[in-house]
């Protein structure tokens, strides 16, 4: 059955034809007349013939030739187009994925998100051979990096800990005060920071899971202290590109957040601006661990642990860090009176990964020397 641009065609075609073998009757009769009439000699000058012989000739003759012989001449067009694609496809092809690979930006115009989606999970399970794993890689690589708002630069945190003078110096409720300086360079993705602190394991997991919190510390009720405790969490600065923003605090039963508005300057702007942010919070001493969790992909990352004066011993450092690339640990030399350990990294860290730190107290020493000589 006939299309419906192939029946206008036909259709046009055949008014055409038709126009064109009438108006060349009618000029070759004209011609014809003028001869036998007088005072009608200046139209012999006219190639009356001529035209009336060429549009009869084209509307009986090539118009009808071409109305018939249309159905072969589409059959050969067709022909001719797969034998040249046939012949250049694997050229074409070629071409096409060398500009896609030297070019990301042209394949972001003409490919979707889905499709994109696809062609990388596709190399990847060529390059793996696991389609499988190739799958769970990207998936999770979506999740953690693509789909992340921000990504961090330039990551510093500086941390000191020190005795908590309001509690027991050893054993049960004993406590060291960390104070931890973060500074990085960011887009801001959102005009407003939160840090949560809680002491409900369930609201810690949720809210880790908020995107609309930037931090959240757990804080096991130890006595009279839990989440909502000003001593066990605190945060006593923020500037944005070295100036100040004002924190606001809110606190309900086992729970607490600050809040600060990163300021007009960063409100649909893809400057990047200077975070610092410091904040105290207590660490059991007898829990032995403090670990510093990165939560958005960051680029270059450098984090320091100060422990003088804390009845500290040794420190080891467990870097949570995937990568082919080994993290530098320096330490300080004995002699130096503030001893300290420092965990450097110049690649990219995924979002849960992190660095944790784990100490051996001076006195626990003494109590596993004196237990081995028992």
């Amino acid at each position: 059955m006939l299309s419906l641009l192939q029946r206008l065609y036909r259709t046009k075609l055949q008014f055409l034809a038709t126009v064109c073998t009438v108006a060349g009757i009618v000029l070759l009769l004209l011609a014809g007349w003028t001869e036998q009439l007088s005072g009608w000699e200046w139209l012999w000058a006219l190639p009356i013939t001529d035209l009336g012989s060429a549009l009869f000739t084209t509307g009986l003759i090539v118009i009808a030739f071409e109305y018939l012989d249309r159905e072969d001449s589409e059959i050969r067009a067709i022909q001719r187009l797969r034998q040249v694609l046939g012949e250049q496809a694997p050229a074409m092809r070629d071409a096409v994925i060398d500009g896609f690979a030297f070019e990301p930006e042209d394949l972001t115009r003409v490919a979707s998100p889905d499709t994109l989606d696809r062609i990388a999970r596709n190399s990847l399970a060529i390059q793996l051979g696991d389609r499988s794993l190739a799958e769970e890689v990207y998936a999770d690589v979506r999740q953690q990096v693509i789909s992340a708002k921000e990504r961090w630069h330039d990551l510093d945190v500086s941390i000191s800990l020190s005795p908590w003078n309001a509690g027991p110096a050893a054993g049960s409720g004993s406590m060291f005060v960390a104070t931890v300086r973060w500074e990085y360079e960011v887009v801001p993705g959102t005009p407003v920071m939160r840090f949560a602190c809680v002491s409900d394991l369930a609201e810690y997991r949720e809210l880790n899971r908020d995107p609309s919190v930037t931090a959240v510390w757990y804080f096991e009720p130890v006595g009279e202290l839990d989440g909502a405790s000003p001593d066990a969490f605190e945060l006593v600065q923020f500037t944005v590109d070295g100036h100040a923003r004002p924190i606001r605090r809110s606190v309900r039963a086992g729970m607490q957040v600050f809040t600060v508005s990163l300021g007009k300057q960063t409100d649909g702007s893809s400057r990047p601006v200077k975070v610092s942010y410091t904040y105290r919070t207590l660490a059991q001493k007898n829990g032995h661990l403090l670990y510093v969790d990165i939560a958005k992909p960051t680029k270059g990352l450098k984090v320091e642990l100060w422990y003088g004066d804390c009845g500290i011993r040794y420190i080891n450092v467990l870097d949570m860090i995937a990568s082919s690339t080994q993290t530098r640990i320096a330490r300080t030399p004995e002699t130096v009176p503030t001893p300290s350990v420092a965990v450097g990294f110049d690649g990219w860290v995924f979002p849960r990964s992190g660095v944790a730190f784990v100490w051996v107290l001076e006195g626990e020493v003494g109590l596993v020397r004196k237990a081995r000589s028992k």
